[in-house]
């Protein structure tokens, strides 16, 4: 069960006595999915509502009736203030409505009198459609904050491939034969049902490379949160950063606390918000990284608005030959933007546009959300 210390015991009776009112709502709570409830509560943060509402959901919920049950409850039990743990939680929800999203419970079936009603977790009022649309250069530090916590909820799924090697499945083009045979013999010579193989499938590596010269000083933090995100979302993320020199930041960002992960690697690099070498850095990542297969068969996605100080022709060879490796050559430019007819007007982008495959801007949330639905379709 979880940790049960002094801090922590107010909560747990509150979680307890949660359960309670939903045993008496008519669901099936034991106690053993109370523990579970605290369990999972323990590794979230349980002054937090949305993370109490999903970890309660996942645990004490078994079938899809129950869920207008539990919402019901649930909002009668946490947005009251009935003792001093459920005014803090309430309170606690207050001081973050000018930064958090809009996060809505799904409802029960719609009662015949009126519209469907919204249940709003707190009293959040920030437009996040708004928000997600604003310029990273555009936004205010609070602003900012907002969009970060907003980001750390982004669920990024890389592309996947095929590989060579076969499992076994319900279709498939290749027959089983040894699952057959396995089978007739256990059926005495009788004829088996066809059984049948299919290709494994295996999530391609996923390689980030964050231009965080003094042109990118606008928008590099908040492509390294986003860079965050993706690392702890997906297994197979390898993050880079540059601006005079490369440096591997993978390492930095394991760290399960975003701010600590964040601060490692701005300490990790020590060229942050200085001058710019592209060629030279994508030339490092080829010759150090990318020759050893790093990135190949992968999808390398390079945030840079394409200021290089650097020989044209170095950045020109490290984008031929890294197009060569990896599967798909993505490039987030911010001074894109909007603009669907945006067409490279520095030197460092006319270089390297033959090369790209994919051009996007990365200067809002909204087009890193863009760049997050995009991935999977890359195979």
């Amino acid at each position: 069960m979880a940790e049960t210390g002094p801090g922590r015991a107010p909560f747990v009776r509150l979680l307890v006595g949660f359960g309670r009112e939903l045993r008496a709502a008519g669901l099936a709570v034991g106690s053993g999915d109370v523990q579970a409830y605290c369990a999972a509560a323990a590794v979230l943060d349980p002054s937090d509502l949305l993370d109490l509402y999903w970890a309660g959901r996942a645990t004490l919920v078994t079938r899809h009736d129950q869920i207008g049950v539990y919402d019901e409850v649930f909002r009668r039990f946490f947005l009251g203030a009935a003792d001093p743990v459920r005014e803090l939680l309430t309170i606690k929800a207050s001081a973050q409505a000018e930064t958090e999203a809009v996060f809505e419970i799904p409802q029960a079936e719609p009662g015949p009198e009126g519209p469907d009603e919204e249940a709003v977790l707190g009293w959040l009022a920030s437009d996040v459609a708004v928000l997600k649309h604003k310029a990273f250069a555009a936004c205010s530090p609070e602003e900012l904050a907002a969009l970060r916590r907003i980001m750390t909820r982004i669920r990024l799924t890389p592309p996947r491939r095929r590989t060579r090697r076969t499992a076994p499945g319900a279709h498939g083009r290749v027959p089983d034969l040894r699952r057959m045979v396995r089978e007739s013999m256990r059926l005495h010579g009788e004829p088996a049902e066809l059984r049948w193989r299919r290709r494994k499938v295996r999530l391609r590596p996923l390689i980030l490379i964050l231009d965080i010269s003094g042109s990118m000083a606008d928008y590099s933090r908040n492509l390294l949160q986003f860079a965050y995100s993706a690392k702890r979302a997906a297994a197979r993320v390898e993050v880079f950063c540059f601006g005079t020199r490369l440096t591997r930041i993978t390492r930095a960002l394991a760290t399960r606390n975003p701010d600590t992960a964040l601060a490692q690697a701005a300490q990790a690099a020590f060229d942050w918000e200085g001058g710019t070498r592209i060629g030279a850095s994508l030339d490092a990542f080829v010759r150090d990284f990318g020759r050893r297969g790093l990135c190949r068969g992968g999808v390398v996605v390079i945030c840079s608005d394409g200021l290089d100080r650097g020989d044209p022709e170095v950045l020109a060879t490290a984008m031929e030959r890294l197009g060569r490796l990896s599967h798909r050559l993505v490039w987030l430019n911010p001074h894109k933007g909007a603009d669907p007819g945006f067409r490279p007007s520095t030197l460092g982008m006319m270089v390297a546009a033959p090369h790209i495959d994919l051009l996007l801007s990365g200067h809002d949330l909204s087009s890193l959300e863009e760049l997050a639905a995009l991935l999977p379709t890359l195979n």
